[in-house]
């Protein structure tokens, strides 16, 4: 197995799981349980995603498309400036 990505935190792990799985990739998360020990303070380095070293580099190229993503072009409702309606 590989670690090919860190989440900032925890939604992003599951996001990005979701997203893998969805595509075929059976990605596992390490480091989710150290989280709460540490409280509120910022730590690096925690959470890793792990895939088996067969779909590493498809997995790379999922989170780099998902890195790269913009929205898309388009008038935003008055009330949602600036905001990534999905």
């Amino acid at each position: 197995m590989q670690r090919i990505y860190e989440p900032q935190d925890l939604l992003e792990a599951e996001l990005l799981l979701g997203m893998l799985a969805s595509e075929g990739i059976d990605a596992h998360l390490t480091g989710q349980h150290l989280i709460g020990a540490i409280g509120e303070l910022p730590v690096c380095g925690l959470l890793g995603l792990l895939v088996e070293d067969r779909q590493a580099e498809r997995a790379h190229g999922l989170i780099a498309a998902y890195n790269a993503a913009q929205p898309l072009p388009g008038e935003e409702p008055e009330n949602f400036q600036g905001v990534l309606l999905c």
